[in-house]
């Protein structure tokens, strides 16, 4: 990546005239070590000390000198002889040197490339001046390195904890842009390329949209459609990819709010309500009260109420509706002509709503004479007719004194207590006309909030009078949280993202105000990889969890509210790590030898071949398969027992060596691979095969001159065993001839050797039988082979000789044969021979009897030097007969070869 320009100043007046100023152009990947070659200033620069040139005798050597100690000086290592520039043990980080492309360039220093003949704009720049001396070579180098990015910085989003407002009415493709995009230091593919969603819920995904500048901005895209009643809140993770290889991410917890809007209207539980009113009722007696209910929230939920117009003037005029409050109170004085049934309907009306409608029955019931009075004095505090009673107050604590009064003082009044709830109303004695209210029992603020009883007061005359009393209740801080579920079970895949959503807890607190306000925490015994959001409830895992680790996790966790004492409770988390097919198969070896005896029966148990794999069920099944040699060995997968289905033959193969594959059944599978080398022991199967002689018909002619000690000839065999097995020693076990014993065998190497010498009594044939036995164990084996020896000068009678071998031979083992004695003939072939020449000769013409005895003399001793030359150069060869019987000799021709 070197960019050589060579920019020429003109001459300095102070140097030679070839001085000139020259720019370098490098390049280099960030956080490298110490010692990297960036490039050779010599040789870029052509100057002598390059390519083994070297300046002039006379003239000093050259030298490279940093003009100045800046900032790119730190980073780089100059040699002053060669010119080579090396990195420095300071590593370098790009995104540390050049922060911002300001296009600034400072010698000695660091700058963001802007020229167009540089690297592209995103480059880093380490600028560096280099004197290059003495003045005969002087040059002011310019030099400049380009650092290349790594991808050694991780996305990271500016806030851990994104928050997002959706309205509930937002259609399918809606785009709301996310507004804390996360950042990566590097640049270009490395810089931040993909975000996604942990969790999508099936509504929700994500898109890129890339700008101008080539900054990149997620958009959440809402898929499905929202309704804030049925959920308010959704809370996932999202994830920033960048895209190097490989590829970092990083995350952050992404909360998608669902704002209300106005699409519930006000609803009334019933649709009509009777009321009775007593005519001589005071003004701002409490008729009735309606109420009406909006699921929606603030100012979408605010109801107001009204009268429809088909209420009569007269009925407005004497009942007051309270339009915030729904309260229908006593507002005119009742008179003698007003209606004795009033028919109050009531719209409840909510913001772009149609009204909801309730109908009050109001039945005015006329009295001729005052009724009773009821006047309390109230104990507990008590605003605007409303008690207020703390939920923890012992069982009878005293709310209110009531007095009972008739105004006309003719008649006896009684009172009873009217409505539901834990109170009771008893005269307070002795005095007549008093009455005390007081609880029975603990009020519950988580039970009932608000309890409306009345007062009743009646004379004989049948006139009631009813003073309601409202108590509150109000709470305190006596219930802890209560989490939805004691033994919370949850289950995730090893190897997850970091920072991965496990659940999110939730508990509740019937306590109303902060000290329903419920706080997450986790136990103690909890591990500290494990985070739990304090507000939200949301349960992550910082790291990636190893099932083959540790499988499962036990802990607590609690739920506190802000009460004074604050009060908790404990939950009991348990995660299990649910495998994936992470592990090969492992071979406790991967090298397995056994040593196996020959012979060994087909599909019998060579060896074991043991493996492991860590994951667990399906993934940690494995099965094992021979990869070679299938044709001879088989394994077992399940007990993973090796086995031959043939017997083996060392003497066919000493060894094998397998390779055995083991495959999971993961998806996708895991395999691994072991060697397996089979040796195969020795056993003495096999006896010593004899490869000489060859026969037991042939023969060796063998003079009678031959001396003592001379070798005859030898036994040769050789055995397929190995070691012990196949140590081989000869032995003669039989013997026939004239003197047998002339004859010894070396029982280490097979050579037959004369022992005396041959007498001329000695001649004819010569039978050995000779044992090959090897030193097998436990029972050694052996052959036998027959070597024939014919003592004469010559062969003459060849057939003769044949019919002796064709004989059944009389050998006693281990004994000694009697002799066979064979006379000589070559003196009667002779005279046989020359006898009949001379006779012929003296009858054709006596004159040449001199020149005719003369010519078959030298007939006679020609014929006779020949047949010398035979007997002497007489080899038998004789095939082999390992196993021989020795009553079933092989009768074979001959073969004789004249060597």
């Amino acid at each position: 990546h070197l960019i050589l320009f060579l920019l020429f100043v003109g001459p300095f007046n102070c140097f030679a005239s070839y001085s000139r100023a020259t720019e370098l152009f490098y390049s280099l990947n960030e956080g490298l070590p110490a010692g990297v070659l960036i490039g050779s200033l010599a040789r870029d620069l052509r100057l002598p000390t390059a390519d083994g040139q070297r300046p002039p005798a006379r003239q000093p050597p050259l030298s490279f000198t940093l003009a100045s100690r800046g900032l790119g000086g730190q980073y780089v290592r100059l040699d002053n002889r060669s010119g080579e520039l090396h990195t420095s043990a300071l590593e370098i980080d790009r995104e540390a040197l050049c922060v911002e492309s300001s296009g600034a360039t400072i010698t000695g220093g660091a700058a963001a490339a802007s020229s167009s003949s540089s690297p592209s704009p995103e480059s880093c720049l380490l600028l560096l001046d280099v004197l290059v001396l003495p003045q005969e070579y002087f040059h002011l180098v310019k030099v400049k390195i380009a650092i290349r990015d790594v991808n050694d910085n991780a996305p990271r989003f500016p806030v851990p904890h994104i928050h997002l407002s959706v309205p509930e009415n937002a259609p399918v493709n809606t785009r709301l842009a996310i507004e804390h995009p996360a950042l990566d230091p590097d640049v270009g593919t490395n810089g931040v390329q993909t975000y996604r969603l942990r969790d999508n819920y099936g509504v929700f995904t994500l898109d890129v949209e890339e700008n101008e500048s080539g900054e990149r901005t997620p958009y959440l895209i809402v898929m499905g459609a929202l309704d804030r009643e049925a959920r308010e809140e959704y809370v996932t993770v999202i994830v920033a990819e960048d895209g190097g290889t490989p590829p970092l991410v990083g995350s952050a917890t992404l909360t998608i709010g669902i704002s209300d809007i106005n699409d519930n209207c006000p609803q009334f539980n019933d649709s009509q309500v009777n009321v009775t009113l007593y005519g001589n009722s005071t003004l701002g007696t409490h008729v009735a009260t309606v109420h009406a209910i909006d699921m929606d929230l603030g100012s979408n939920a605010q109801i107001t109420y009204s009268y429809s117009q088909k209420v009569s003037q007269p009925s407005r005029d004497l009942f007051h509706l309270d339009e915030s409050t729904g309260v229908i109170t006593l507002s005119s004085k009742v008179d003698g002509g007003s209606p004795r049934l009033h028919r109050l309907i009531i719209l409840g009306n909510g913001p772009g709503c149609i009204p909801a409608v309730i109908t009050v029955l109001v039945t005015v019931i006329k009295v001729m004479m005052r009724p009773p009075e009821v006047v309390p004095r109230f104990i507990a505090n008590e605003v605007e007719g409303v008690v207020y009673l703390k939920e923890l107050e012992p069982i009878n604590t005293p709310i209110a004194f009531f007095t009972i009064k008739d105004p006309d003082e003719k008649y006896k009044v009684n009172c009873y207590l009217d409505g539901d709830g834990p109170f009771r109303l008893s005269p307070y004695k002795p005095y007549n006309n008093e009455y005390l209210l007081e609880t029975t029992k603990p009020l519950d603020y988580e039970t009932q909030q608000l309890y409306e009883v009345s007062v009743v007061a009646w004379n004989l005359e049948g006139f009631h009078v009813n003073k309601i009393i409202k108590v509150q209740v109000l709470d305190d801080n006596d219930n802890s949280p209560v989490f939805s579920q004691q033994l919370i079970e949850l289950s995730i895949e090893e190897n997850n993202v970091p920072n991965a959503f496990l659940t999110k807890l939730h508990a509740t607190d019937a306590d109303s105000g902060e000290r329903g306000k419920v706080s997450y925490f986790l136990g103690p015994d909890a591990p500290s990889y494990f985070s739990l959001d304090k507000t939200t409830g949301v349960l992550t895992v910082s790291t990636q969890l190893d099932r083959e680790e540790k499988e499962k996790y036990r802990y607590t966790v609690k739920a506190v509210d802000s009460g004074f004492p604050p009060r908790e409770s404990i939950a009991t988390v348990a995660i299990t790590v649910l495998d994936k097919n992470d592990n090969s198969p492992r071979f406790i070896n991967k090298d397995f030898s056994f040593f196996v005896p020959e012979n060994f029966p087909g599909f019998g148990e060579i060896g074991v071949i043991s493996v492991t794999d860590a994951d667990a069920g399906q993934n940690g099944w494995v099965a094992l398969s021979v990869v070679n040699g299938s044709d001879i060995f088989v394994i077992d997968t399940g007990k993973g027992v090796l086995r031959a289905k043939v017997s083996l033959d060392r003497e066919q193969q000493s060894s094998y060596v397998l390779w055995i594959e083991a495959v999971d059944g993961g998806d996708p599978a895991l395999s691994s691979t072991a060697k397996i080398t089979i040796l195969l022991l020795d056993i003495n199967d096999n006896p010593p095969l004899v490869l000489f002689p060859q026969s037991n018909m042939s023969y060796l002619l063998v003079l009678p001159s031959t001396l003592p000690g001379s070798p005859i000839t030898e036994v040769y065999a050789v055995d397929k065993d190995t070691g012990m097995n196949a140590v081989i020693a000869y032995s003669i076990i039989g013997r026939r001839g004239p003197r047998p014993e002339s004859f010894r065998i070396d029982p280490k190497t097979g050579n037959i050797t004369l022992e005396e010498s041959l007498m001329q009594n000695d001649y004819g044939l010569y039978r050995l039988l000779v044992k090959v036995s090897d030193h097998g164990y436990p029972e050694p084996l052996h052959s036998t082979v027959m070597v024939n020896l014919f003592v004469n000068d010559t062969v003459s009678n060849e057939s003769y000789i044949e019919s002796l071998l064709r004989k059944e031979p009389d050998i006693n083992i281990e004994e000694k044969q009697p002799q066979i004695s064979i006379e000589p003939t070559h003196k009667k072939i002779e005279s046989a021979s020359c006898m009949p020449t001379l006779v012929a000769l003296s009858i054709i013409s006596l004159g040449s009897i001199t020149l005719v005895t003369g010519m078959g003399i030298y007939i006679c001793l020609r014929k006779g030097k020949k047949h010398h030359r035979t007997e002497e150069n007489l080899e038998v060869q004789i095939p082999l007969n390992g196993g021989i019987n020795l009553h079933m000799l092989e009768k074979k021709p001959m073969e004789i070869s004249n060597i």
